[in-house]
């Protein structure tokens, strides 16, 4: 019921508030929805990706790419936006997801950099100085597609904590050796959660781009922008359900008001939570609220003593 009514008062937003509050909305949603996808390889199967806003990027040009230089429509921009995130993820996984630990994290921190040195030289994508987008209607389509499209990624998220699929993954976060033992093709649970990860965020990275109708590969390929999916998936819960969203919601509200009132502090915010979400809750919101009845004031302490903090 409490699920229903906060969907329900979601889809209502637009509305019921006021224009700041639906732009609002709609950035939040479209963070939620990237903190999700970075949990489906990050989360679940243990993979530590920094490369998540390369495929963010390429749905957002491919909308953009699709709408300015073929004059298409926006839902096929979204599907060629999909399939080159999706295609990208299938042959940069094979190939870099058989680095573990830093070393695949390091991989994929250096994607987002040569791909904005790549399309930085190509016309079709407008170079440096990026694509101008047809303008649009309103907000309002942005914020219930956004909605719709974190609605799905945690539904996707649901099954995978039920699934057959989603429970090799975990054997792959906990012991890649043993889950390959034990019969998993772990190359290719891999491939498909990174591939899965993938189309929800380039699939947001398009809408992102049509809503702003304006993108250049700086703005895009940000690396920022993946530090922040993984701080909110980390700071909510990796590995659960709804820890991502909770924490994308909490920490976009907490950061906005900072922003609007001090904006000095509001720059170290990120960086603070980093801090405090490592040291005394590594494994996110969702996790403290499952022991922190029982434990109290001692779960933080033994976060702090079993990572010798």
């Amino acid at each position: 019921m409490v699920l229903a009514a906060t969907v329900a008062a979601l889809a209502a937003l637009p509305w019921i508030g006021n224009t700041v509050l639906v732009q609002f909305g709609i950035n939040v949603l479209l963070l939620a929805t990237l903190a999700q996808g970075w949990n489906i390889i990050g989360g679940y199967t243990g993979y530590p990706s920094f490369g998540n806003s390369v495929f963010y990027g390429l749905g957002a040009y491919g909308v953009a790419i699709a709408m300015v230089q073929y004059h298409l429509p926006f839902w096929v921009g979204m599907l060629l936006g999909l399939g080159l995130g999706v295609v990208f993820a299938a042959l940069l996984g094979f190939a870099v997801l058989r680095l573990k630990g830093h070393y695949f994290a390091i991989c994929t921190l250096g994607l987002a950099l040569v791909m904005i040195a790549i399309v930085s030289n190509l016309d079709i994508a407008g170079g440096n100085i990026g694509l101008v987008l047809p303008l649009h209607g309103g907000e309002v389509l942005f914020y219930e597609l956004a909605l719709a499209l974190l609605g799905l990624a945690t539904l996707t998220v649901f099954w995978l904590s039920r699934s057959r699929f989603g429970l090799g993954l975990i054997a792959i976060r906990e012991n890649e050796e043993g889950a390959a033992v034990m019969g998993v093709n772990t190359t290719l649970y891999k491939v498909l959660a990174f591939m899965l990860s993938a189309a929800f965020t380039a699939l947001a990275g398009g809408i992102y781009a049509y809503y702003i109708t304006f993108i250049d590969p700086a703005g895009v390929f940000d690396i920022g922008l993946n530090v922040k999916m993984i701080i909110m998936a980390v700071f909510g819960g990796p590995g659960s359900v709804f820890g991502p969203v909770v924490g994308a919601l909490l920490l976009s509200a907490i950061s906005e008001v900072l922003a609007t009132k001090v904006t000095s502090i509001a720059s170290l915010f990120f960086g603070i939570v980093i801090v405090i979400a490592v040291v005394f809750m590594p494994r996110g919101i969702a996790h403290l609220f499952q022991h922190i009845r029982r434990m109290g004031w001692r779960y933080f302490i033994d976060n702090v003593s079993t990572h010798r903090l």
